[in-house]
């Protein structure tokens, strides 16, 4: 795995963690009871962005880290998720050499 492919997997483990994290401990304002008009009662009142963008952090490089070691490890490869084998027995692209 090249430096590049570790990045873009960190990039792509991290919005998923993000996107997971955000919506817990979301104060609403329907909860707070103070509704600015022209918004819905669902809007966040108090979200802690910051916050959940450092626990993101430290939950994405546990799961990056993992994720690398069975990659570099070699525990589970290309081949093993080939479930219609379109790769064939070791030929390229399924064909023959």
């Amino acid at each position: 795995m090249g430096i590049t492919s570790a990045i873009v997997l960190f990039a792509i483990t991290w919005f998923m963690t993000f996107l997971i994290v955000i919506p817990f401990r979301v104060t609403t304002q329907g909860d707070a009871g103070e509704i600015v008009p022209g918004t819905h009662a669902g809007s966040p009142e108090v979200h802690n962005l910051g916050r959940k963008a450092v626990i993101t952090t430290g939950i994405a490089f546990v799961i990056w880290v993992i994720t690398v070691s069975v990659i570099l490890s070699g525990m589970i490869t290309i081949r093993d998720l080939d479930m219609f084998h379109r790769m064939g027995d070791g030929g390229y692209y399924g064909h023959e050499r």
